[in-house]
């Protein structure tokens, strides 16, 4: 391989970057105004840049080259690949002939234009393959949007069927700024139609959206039910064609190919038909008419003939309604119903490096919307625990619910197998994205930590008591808490939340689901919930929050049967609570009451035996010092001995410090 180049993308912000540059006149070599690169925001196309703009754009990949190159004289030298996958794009060539060429190379000249050289064995020198721009119809979109530039022609700019200049004047002087616009919009049904240009070099992809295992006929299919969709084509020519790209809204860069070029097929209204192929068609549409009341004339009257002779009429069965309308009938405070394509162009048709995490559900993808409005888009995998009835259950609650602590859900989009749930997006990401790492935790001290249990445990108080629907949310986890730019939490993903009436105390299920070190042990074992399990992954959460480290997947150092709640509790009874503290935490004298406070909340709210914890309104007040504490029991999972020696309920810390603690009831004001 002689030339390779590669783009390479990780976490959600693209690098290291490879790409050309010229210089800044032929004598000197400092960096200049065009660069050279494959553009991956959409399909893979190479463009040349003049600072950011573009200014030359080879069209997309097709299988064997990029659609707008010139393929004649570079088959007969080179063999050209291009791979790209979810962390990158790598395209090259090879030299077929070794005897004949042995070195390629790519220059970009300082007035932007790109040469394509091969070394000669035979003459011993560079033989240029191929150079562009060569003509006017080669600089981005000369002709502008929906026109293709025909060099050709006279003049070389042609508007597509079913469009008009949109200033006839300037177009007619040869002025083509502002391109084209459709004469009749687009209906977006199935009235809308196809026109099929040949010879083609495909138009810029930055904005598309591709699938490479879809056929040409699934791609029109999937493009008539996008009303922003306006063009289709195979993204892959080889064996007969294959694979799906969909362009959207206007369609600039398109024009006749110097040697062969591919199908395009452009969306048209119905109005925009030949004449006789639309009087066909609506002779079609009669003789079908006439003969549709032909034949239901005929099944009535045997129908009513039949009728006649039976005694009792036979039970009308009814369609089963699609859970989409009945949730419009449960619920008449839906969220917003996005098309799908607004979401996938919002997201960038989804890619990795808009990409904010992943779970067993699938995906969550950061975006924005036309308006400038941040989003983040939750797409459930086929392949998601969280099903049809799980993701029902969460817009139903989410469009009831409304408090500073749950995430705000703005709408939701069903396509298919799609089912998308659009959030507010939360700048700081997840509550795990930040404790669990140890650069990342410094940013939270001890004050911003403390905002963040109380903000959770006001949350938590409002489902269980204050809302409209008694909620019990059973997923309560850090990566389940998202933060906003004032790292204000909010609890996010209502999937397995169940609604309570209003006596209710549990439920009990034969399908557990839940995240292991989280779950309280009476839902884990015996399938037994209520607004105690949710108070147990709070006090996970604490005492996660408190120690910077996992409940699942730590092992006390001297006790390797205890887990994090475990451990915590020995220190506890060894009055050494404040040695279970992340490092990075200040332990300064006036903060460690408040830690003490925590911990102790903490510890009463993972209780094994669910009627010893406090419910949601106490911990409130725990956290405020406004409550007196009880002596904490052993938590659920706890496997060891309980070596504590009773003291006085009534005794306070009169001295905060690690070696010297007092573990009993606890009472600030």
């Amino acid at each position: 391989m002689l030339f390779k180049y590669v783009e390479t993308c990780f976490g959600a912000k693209p690098g290291p970057y490879q790409y050309l540059t010229s210089w800044r006149d032929k004598n000197d070599p400092a960096e200049g105004e065009f660069s050279f690169m494959i553009d991956t925001k959409g399909y893979p196309q190479q463009v040349t840049t003049n600072g950011t703009k573009i200014f030359y754009s080879t069209g997309p990949w097709n299988g064997y080259i990029f659609s707008g190159v010139s393929s004649d004289r570079m088959f007969r030298f080179l063999n050209f690949s291009l791979e790209f996958t979810n962390k990158g794009v790598s395209y090259g060539y090879e030299t077929l002939d070794s005897s004949m060429l042995s070195r390629t190379m790519l220059k970009l000249n300082p007035g932007g234009a790109t040469e394509r050289v091969l070394w000669s064995k035979e003459r011993q020198s560079w033989d240029t393959v191929y150079s562009y721009p060569l003509d006017q119809c080669e600089y981005f979109s000369t002709c502008d949007v929906n026109s293709i530039c025909n060099v050709n022609n006279v003049p070389i700019c042609e508007w597509l069927q079913g469009f008009t200049p949109k200033f006839q004047a300037k177009w007619d002087s040869h002025d083509w700024s502002g391109g084209c616009v459709r004469r009749t919009n687009l209906s977006c049904d199935y009235g809308d139609w196809f026109k099929k240009y040949t010879g083609i070099k495909l138009p810029e992809t930055s904005s598309s959206w591709f699938n490479r295992s879809l056929s040409l006929k699934e791609c029109k299919t999937l493009c008539l039910r996008n009303c922003s969709c306006t063009a289709y084509a195979n993204s892959d020519i080889r064996d007969g064609g294959s694979g799906c790209l969909l362009w959207f809204h206007d369609i600039a860069d398109m024009r006749k190919h110097p040697d062969r070029g591919q199908e395009i097929h452009i969306r048209l209204s119905f109005s925009e038909r030949d004449p006789r192929s639309y009087k066909k068609r609506l002779a079609r549409i009669v003789v079908g008419l006439v003969s549709f009341i032909v034949v239901l004339t005929i099944l009535v009257w045997a129908t009513s003939k039949r009728m006649k002779g039976m005694k009792q009429p036979k039970p009308v069965v009814k369609k089963a309604i699609p859970w989409k309308h009945m949730m419009e009938k449960e619920n008449s405070s839906l969220p917003k119903m996005f098309d799908f394509s607004t979401i996938d162009i919002a997201t960038n048709h989804f890619s990795n490096t808009n990409k904010l995490g992943e779970g067993g559900f699938g995906t969550v993808h950061q975006g924005k919307l036309i308006d400038g409005q941040e989003i983040a888009v939750k797409r459930l995998s086929k392949t998601s625990r969280q099903g049809t009835e799980e993701f029902k259950n969460e817009v139903k609650l989410m469009a009831t619910l409304q408090h500073r602590n749950l995430v705000k859900l703005l709408g939701c989009s069903i396509q298919q197998d799609e089912k998308l749930l659009i959030y507010e997006f939360m700048p700081n990401r997840s509550l795990d994205y930040f404790i669990f790492d140890t650069m990342r935790g410094k940013l939270l001290d001890w004050a911003k930590r403390l905002k963040i249990i109380e903000g959770i445990a006001r949350g938590l108080m409002y489902l269980h008591q204050d809302s409209r629907l008694r909620i019990i949310h059973r997923d309560i986890k850090t990566s389940n808490i998202l933060l906003d730019d004032n790292m204000t939490p909010k609890i996010s993903d209502f999937g397995l939340a169940r609604i309570f009436g209003i006596d209710q105390a549990e439920a009990n299920t034969s399908r557990v689901m839940g995240t292991h070190g989280y779950m309280p042990p009476e839902y884990a074992v015996h399938g037994s919930f209520s607004t105690k399990s949710d108070v147990f992954s709070f006090g996970v959460i604490v005492i996660e929050m408190i120690s910077g480290r996992k409940n699942r997947g730590f092992h006390d150092p001297h006790h390797h049967l205890l887990n994090l709640l475990g451990h915590a509790w020995r220190l506890w009874n060894e009055e050494r609570p404040l040695e279970l503290m992340d490092e990075i935490l200040d332990d300064g004298g006036d903060l460690c009451l408040e830690i003490l406070r925590c911990i102790h909340v903490g510890l009463l709210c993972v209780q094994q035996n669910p009627e010893n914890r406090p419910n949601m309104s106490s911990v409130v007040l725990m956290l405020n010092g406004e409550k007196l504490l009880p002596k904490p029991s052993e938590p659920g999972f706890y496997i060891g001995k309980d070596n504590i020696a009773d003291t006085e309920s009534s005794k306070q810390y009169e001295k905060c410090s690690v070696n010297e603690v007092s573990i009993s009831s606890l009472e600030v004001r």
